[in-house]
């Protein structure tokens, strides 16, 4: 069996260079038709991130319960609703896609490397926001619905940490893929474990403790 060669990128700060929960929370606050929804969210996320920010409350359990929060607010949406609210998201984020990592991924397409994206966003803002790049497989973290109804009680496994790694490895099930020559982009330390599966990672614009490990192995940085 021939193997495959991967490249594997990050969203927040990678492939996209903001963060995209702090623009899930603006355009909730700021929609013209559903911004009272914003103070049930502000109302859900503020014991968790207080207790994350007094370093009480780990930092993975406080962004599972604001993804959760989030969906709590936009109860009542349709599928179809809420892949629109989500495509409004997505609209705003075009500018502020990464020039340089979004050519690193083309190249890799031309190259017949078998291209991922593994990010913590919701699955359908992470379909919008890509619809127009040559993408293979995405993962991200799926919404529940019920009746075509969003689902907002059942609660969502939110693509993080080890996680990445594990959904990278049951993707990639029943191939036989060539890790030393594959490729890796994140920009935190939490991408580490997927960083660590390649042979080629790549930093980019990374966080301090990121930026050390990347310097010390002699890692490719991307300013």
């Amino acid at each position: 069996m021939i193997k495959v060669r991967v490249a594997i990128f990050d969203f927040d700060g990678t492939l996209y260079s903001k963060e995209t929960f702090q623009l899930m929370m603006s355009h909730l606050k700021n929609h013209p038709e559903h911004n009272l929804r914003y103070r049930r969210f502000y109302r859900a996320i503020m014991p968790p991130y207080l207790g994350h920010k007094m370093k009480i409350y780990p930092e993975a359990k406080m962004r599972a319960r604001s993804v959760q929060a989030y969906l709590m607010a936009l109860e009542t949406f349709s599928r179809t609703e809420l892949e629109q609210f989500f495509k409004e998201i997505a609209d705003k984020m075009h500018d502020d896609m990464n020039s340089k990592v979004m050519e690193r991924l083309r190249q890799h397409v031309a190259d017949n490397v078998y291209v991922m994206l593994v990010s913590g966003a919701f699955m359908p803002l992470l379909h919008a926001v890509t619809e127009k790049l040559p993408i293979e497989k995405i993962i991200g973290t799926e919404i529940h619905y019920k009746n075509e109804i969003l689902d907002h009680r059942t609660p969502v496994t939110h693509i993080q940490g080890s996680l990445k790694t594990d959904k990278i490895q049951e993707a990639l099930q029943g191939r036989q893929i060539d890790w030393a020559n594959s490729f890796a982009y994140g920009d935190s330390f939490s991408d580490l474990p997927v960083l660590e599966l390649v042979g080629n990672p790549v930093a980019v614009h990374p966080e301090p403790r990121l930026r050390k490990i990347a310097e010390n192995r002699e890692w490719e940085i991307i300013q």
